[in-house]
């Protein structure tokens, strides 16, 4: 195992602080795994599978020339077992707790994540717990009990984080991460994002991949398959609720706490991992924050073309016209990951999690953004506190 900050070497094993240097030192960073051989392509580690991947991705033409792109595809990620992009961690993050011997799966979620770790961990025959808010949709909380999956309402996120260090101070095993500063999911999990990589890397790779992002599991699995793969490194366009990461690529300390409020649950949460500003890094990529109101405009967007993805996932056709606007993807082909469905999403349903005012979203209107354009600066400012 290599630490993604430092690269120093590590015997395979849980680490529950990330890279043991690099916590020493007050950093926190995930690590990534490696393959003993050589060849090129991904290599993955054991699955526990349920058929997760193979989704099928979407033309979306007519917006494609509106915004003047090339080729514009949707990856459609609620095609897969319980409905998220999540299950292609969890395939490999319950086989890894199985080979661990642990009594027990525990897991901090806002919803897709925790029904795909509890389908999972019942088709392993493994014992799982789940902690949440009560802001956690009531047709998740339904699915989690149907899989055998225990409930634990926690009285705000961070509470969910401090019940699975308690759980695993005694055995358990953390599907989720759970630590401040904030590190990512185990690795053998995020090893699953590659198979979303090899998907994206066939006949026409994409130039831009954007993807919906919180603690960005996804964006780093991303990158780790397209270097696995070779070739050139399509742009990762990070979508977010409000601006951490953006904040982070503009110089704050990636350790820091950043606050907001969303309706956007999926992607909700004041921490940004060293992980995901590595795979921005990696990519030449960048951060874009979408509000509630811009993204319920692009669900609509997409729902007129006939996707209604959850709110987060329809945030990132926001930040594509946001990207977009002064022609630099002229010709291009990009991809918008579509993390899951809308149809179990609070964010796009529930009046009480709209902000207070009377503006609704309507099925014809286009993309209206929000106008933030991220801030950049110079690679030896952002080296300063990040690495």
């Amino acid at each position: 195992m290599i630490c993604l900050r430092c690269d120093a070497a590590w015997p395979v094993e849980t680490y529950a602080a990330g890279c043991p240097r690099c916590a020493s030192e007050g950093h926190a960073s995930n690590l990534k795994l490696i393959y003993a051989g050589q060849g090129r392509g991904i290599r993955l580690p054991e699955a526990l599978s349920l058929g997760e991947g193979g989704t099928p991705s979407v033309e979306l033409s007519a917006l494609a020339q509106t915004m003047k792109l090339g080729r514009l595809t949707a990856k459609l990620e609620w095609c897969n077992p319980t409905g998220s992009h999540k299950d292609r961690m969890s395939a490999r993050l319950i086989a890894r707790a199985l080979s661990c011997n642990v009594p027990l799966v525990v897991a901090a979620s806002s919803g897709n994540g925790g029904l795909s770790i509890a389908a999972y961990s019942a088709h392993a025959g493994l014992p799982t717990e789940i902690a949440l808010t009560a802001a956690v949709a009531q047709s998740y909380r339904r699915a989690m009990v149907a899989h055998g999956a225990r409930l634990i309402e926690a009285p705000d996120s961070l509470g969910r984080w401090e019940h699975l260090a308690r759980r695993v101070a005694e055995g358990a095993f953390a599907a989720t991460n759970y630590r401040l500063p904030a590190i990512g999911t185990d690795p053998f999990g995020i090893e699953g994002y590659k198979t979303l990589a090899a998907e994206l890397a066939g006949l026409d790779r994409p130039d831009v991949v954007i993807v919906p992002s919180s603690r960005g599991d996804l964006l780093s699995g991303l990158r780790l398959g397209f270097e696995e793969i070779g070739g050139v490194m399509p742009r990762l366009v990070a979508v977010e609720p409000f601006p951490r990461l953006a904040r982070v690529m503009a110089g704050e300390d990636y350790r820091s706490r950043f606050e907001g409020h969303t309706a956007q649950v999926s992607t909700a949460g004041e921490t940004v991992t060293f992980q995901a500003l590595a795979a921005l890094r990696a990519s030449s990529g960048l951060s874009v924050p979408v509000d509630d109101m811009a993204a319920r405009r692009a669900q609509a967007t997409l729902a007129a073309c006939g996707l209604h993805a959850e709110l987060s996932a329809a945030a990132a056709l926001t930040a594509l016209d946001e990207i977009a606007r002064d022609g630099r993807l002229a010709g291009r082909h990009v991809t918008l990951v579509l993390t899951g469905s809308g149809l179990r999403d609070p964010g796009a349903h529930d009046p009480a999690s709209w902000p207070h005012t009377d503006e609704r979203p309507h099925a014809a209107t286009p993309p209206a953004m929000s106008g933030f354009q991220p801030p950049r600066t110079e690679a030896s400012v952002q080296q300063r506190d990040n690495g």
